[in-house]
């Protein structure tokens, strides 16, 4: 091993031990793409430097955690995946538990970032239920690493450009303009809750309906993919389904357990 990759091992386990930001469970490639950010804003040569710039300045591990975890995220990201799920996932969802006596659907957003795909997942199911909206118990657990992503998601409220590409009736439906932001309206969010959970290490779920976990494990090393498949596999209920992202894919064994329902838009069922 030489020096540069031993500081980078000696790095990650800083950045581990302060953060609780497992970062063995990353691909090297992409973790050094995302450190080598802060490498470059605070002038370092070595990752040898960059562990003295976080020794003197704590302030920095933020800063780090932020450029570590960020994602691109949009509302109705993939809209041909979102028209599948609108179409034909929640549909099936709805009738799977309509003749229940409580009709709960539960739905995970695994990676959920500042919550757009939660709330998009409710203004969906809103939509198809219309009036019926309140006789089912809906819920939404949206679930990330990132205690800011997670505050943001909380709070609802969204900037002009964060909301540009949606559909200017959803819009006008679903959201209040004040103070120059959008905020997502009490209805949407009452059926939405986030909380910090990593996908690894975390306690295993159990119950759903679908589960969304999209543009995540592409970060993962093979072998976790792995396990974290097997471990939505467990989560759903029988016949629920999982939507991955365009440029995801099943494998190890959940690749022989999960049906293809819609193969396309990487969506598929138990």
């Amino acid at each position: 091993m030489d020096q540069n990759d031993l500081e980078f091992t000696m790095l990650k386990k800083l950045i581990n031990k302060n953060l609780g930001f497992n970062a063995d469970q990353y691909k090297d490639a992409h973790l050094r793409r995302r450190i080598d950010v802060r490498l470059r804003s605070t002038h370092c040569k070595t990752y040898g430097d960059y562990i003295n710039v976080l020794k003197q300045d704590s302030a920095e591990y933020v800063v780090l955690m932020d450029t570590l975890t960020v994602n691109v995220t949009e509302f109705f990201r993939n809209p041909e995946a979102y028209d599948v799920v609108e179409k034909e996932v929640l549909p099936a969802a709805i009738m799977a538990n309509e003749n229940g006596p409580l009709k709960t659907i539960r739905i995970w957003s695994a990676g959920s970032s500042i919550g757009v795909e939660a709330y998009s997942i409710a203004i969906l199911l809103h939509k198809i239920l219309s009036i019926n909206f309140n006789k089912y118990k809906i819920i939404i657990e949206g679930t990330d690493i990132d205690k800011a992503c997670l505050f943001r998601a909380e709070q609802g409220v969204y900037t002009k450009t964060e909301v540009k590409d949606i559909d200017k009736a959803i819009l006008k439906t679903y959201f209040e303009l004040r103070d120059g932001k959008y905020f997502v309206i009490d209805k949407i969010k009452k059926v939405t809750s986030f909380k910090r959970h990593d996908l690894i290490s975390g306690p295993k779920k159990r119950g759903f309906d679908i589960i969304f976990c999209r543009n995540v494990t592409i970060y993962f090393e093979k072998d976790l993919q792995e396990v974290l498949y097997m471990d939505y596999y467990n989560a759903l209920k029988k016949g629920g389904f999982f939507v991955m992202g365009k440029t995801e894919t099943l494998i190890g064994p959940s690749k022989d357990l999960f049906k293809p329902f819609n193969t396309k838009e990487r969506i598929y069922q138990k």
